[in-house]
């Protein structure tokens, strides 16, 4: 059978813990600020004397305080003990709940001092005696018991610390923390052990035998407990329950008997719980079949509740009695430890931040006092800055139309320099050297460098042409604006005016690449006779390419001239493809008019001129026609951002305005 895979409900302890110490963070920071500023306030002499030392002293020491309290949050925990006497599986029920055998329990084992069992974050169980620190390794249950046992000074009253790989157990990875104890009947210090191991608990577990009753001594120990303690939380396990499936005939009998009892030490006698939710806090389970189950399930087996025996009678239902008992258990103990390990902590806080709110009020009413002089102080200068304000607002409009001024004029130098540079462009173009080829990379790779070329020397143009002049022209304004600033300072200052350090660089950024991606260079052998170029010359490279490309294409937007043009290109070619008979009675016609030695002298010489044109059509003529192609494409787009590009160097003007040093 499955257990429960619900969330634990010791989570809420953990998330509480985890809230009350980042409320605590928070509050530490504040307070570290806040003494920061009072110590800051009662030093300096800007502010005046508005905070005292001892209001400094008093904020340090809250500081203190409350790191003290978060440290002791930290190391706080969920505690459960369990206690009843000699051999009734108290160890047994705490392997059951951790799902592994770690303490020793069983025929030869007795626990003759306290046990604590708590989580490691490392992957090695260890453990520690009150006599000393030292981590003593223990692998396994023989070895821990081992351990145990070479400890002459351990007896009833000693406190052993078993600290288990969390990895190992999910049950120690909520900051619970769980103590065995020796037999309530091997001893009579019961006054001693709930002082040293019982204060801090949370939640009790008495462990009874299903065999027999309680005694006298476990009932005496939890008095004493409830007199230490205001109502603590007691459950009572009645382990090895499965003895009474020996006697099937008896077991109703004897569990109500059990339980009357139970609820009537737990409701009247302790008066803990009221008679209602006593029988909530008592449950029937045997520790040896979950703890046998749950290893089994661990390593794959069936589960059976014995080591290699057949599935016991009543085995799911006294399984699921137990799980019932960790529910509720786990519901009681984070309940009991939000309220009993943080209530503390959250009033003293509380207590702190009364006197923090008392020192920063004292801090308010000295700053408002201070705020009154100065408030008076501040109406005497008040009218001795309206002559000056009045002169700033007339030398800033002065400035403004300086500036504008400066950036028109910048915008007209580089547009006049940006037109210059397009218009000298063949010649940039053709001062490009570099290998060509007509293959597709090596085009690509001549086309990069080539417009490299065009962007370094036409910004390297740009920047003769225009920023000598500018950088002269933002000095002269720089010394108008210190000329007419320092007549409004005082004397001591007028002599520290000085232009600002930081020199201005004016950066031209065409962006040729970007602009000219769309390039597509045609490198292709075109007859000049032919019937392609022959249109291109009647109506221009744009509205052939329109005209020979077909209908789709002459769809798209275009004026009424370059409409009308091209109409009659395409008339002209499609008569041609119409009318080729036509064509054939012409050439007859002309053959019987001139004969048929002129027109095999013209074809001759319109077959030597392909001829020719097709051999000198070389890797030379080729790059020749690739940058007549570029300079054309780039120049038209390069007058499209000339407006741009002389209004982004104007915007760089007006942005660099840096304040004048002083």
């Amino acid at each position: 059978m499955m257990d429960a895979v619900d969330p634990s409900p010791l989570r809420h302890f953990v998330v509480a813990k985890r809230s009350i110490t980042s409320i605590f963070d928070q509050l530490l920071d504040f307070v570290k600020d806040g003494s920061a500023f009072v110590d800051e306030a009662w030093r300096g002499e800007e502010l005046g004397q508005v905070a005292v030392e001892e209001q400094s002293l008093e904020m340090q020491s809250c500081e203190t305080k409350l790191w003290t309290i978060r440290d002791v949050l930290l190391r706080r925990h969920m505690k459960v003990a369990f206690f009843g006497r000699t051999s009734n599986g108290k160890s047994t029920v705490i392997n059951a709940m951790l799902r592994d055998r770690v303490l020793p329990s069983g025929i030869g084992h007795t626990t003759n001092c306290f046990l604590r069992v708590e989580g490691t974050d490392g992957d090695e169980a260890y453990l520690t005696t009150e006599a000393s620190n030292e981590r003593k390794s223990v692998k396994t249950v023989n070895q821990l018991a081992h351990a145990l046992h070479m400890v002459p000074t351990l007896d009833s009253g000693s406190l052993v610390k078993v600290f288990w790989p969390k990895t190992r157990c999910a049950l120690l990875r909520d900051d619970l923390v769980l103590m065995d104890s020796p037999g309530t009947d091997v001893t009579l210090e019961l006054d001693s052990w709930i002082d040293k191991f019982c204060l801090d608990a949370d939640v009790f577990v008495l462990v009874g035998n299903s065999e027999s009753t309680l005694m006298n001594t476990e009932k005496l120990f939890f008095h004493k407990v409830s007199e230490r303690i205001s109502k603590p939380n007691i459950f009572i396990l009645h382990n090895r329950w499965d003895a009474s499936v020996s006697e099937p005939e008896y077991v109703d009998e004897v569990r109500k008997q059990h339980l009357d009892r139970c609820v009537s030490f737990l409701a009247e006698e302790l008066k803990v719980v009221s008679l209602d939710e006593a029988p909530g806090r008592i449950f029937f389970i045997s520790a040896k079949e979950v703890l046998s189950s749950r290893m089994q399930r661990a390593q794959g087996m069936p589960e059976t509740g014995e080591p290699g025996g057949a599935l016991a009678e009543g085995f799911h239902e006294r399984l699921r009695e137990f799980q019932m008992f960790e529910r509720t258990f786990e519901e009681f103990i984070s309940q009991s430890a939000v309220k009993t390990k943080f209530e503390q902590h959250t009033v003293r806080a509380w207590q702190i931040t009364e006197a923090i709110k008392a020192v920063m009020d004292a801090i308010n009413i000295a700053s408002a006092d201070r705020k009154i002089f100065c408030l008076e102080e501040r109406e005497d200068q008040r009218d001795r800055l309206e002559f000056v304000r009045g002169q700033i607002n007339r030398l800033t409009d002065s400035v403004r139309e300086r500036i504008k001024t400066l950036t028109e004029d910048v915008a007209a130098k580089v547009a006049t320099a940006l037109l210059d540079q397009i218009r000298s462009l063949p010649v940039l173009v053709e001062e490009f050297r570099a290998d060509f080829n007509p293959t597709q990379e090596t085009l690509e790779l001549y086309k990069t460098k080539l417009m490299q070329h065009m962007e370094e020397r036409m910004v390297g143009g740009l920047s003769h042409r225009c920023s000598v002049s500018i950088h002269r022209d933002i000095r002269a304004a720089q010394a108008h604006m210190i000329d007419s600033v320092r007549p409004l300072l005082s004397t001591s200052l007028q002599e520290q005016v000085s232009p600002p350090s930081t020199s201005f660089e004016l950066t031209y950024d065409l962006g040729l690449t970007a602009l000219c991606a769309d390039f597509h260079e045609n490198i292709e052998f075109q007859f000049s006779l032919g019937w392609t170029s022959l249109v291109t010359r009647f109506i221009g490279a744009a509205n052939a390419k329109r005209a020979l490309s077909g209908p789709e294409r002459r769809l798209q937007d275009s004026s009424f001239k370059d409409e009308m043009v091209v109409s009659i290109a395409t008339g002209l070619v499609s008569v041609t493809s119409r009318a080729s008979m036509s064509v054939l009675v012409i050439g007859g016609v002309v053959w019987r008019s001139v004969g048929w030695r002129v027109i095999a002298l013209s074809l001759s010489l319109y077959g030597l001129l392909y001829l020719y044109e097709k051999l000198t059509w070389t890797n030379a003529s080729r790059e020749r026609a690739l940058k007549k192609q570029f300079v054309e494409h780039a120049a038209q787009r390069l007058r499209a951002i000339i407006p741009v590009s002389s209004s982004a160097c104007s915007q760089q003007v007006y942005n660099w305005r840096p304040r004048l040093a002083v």
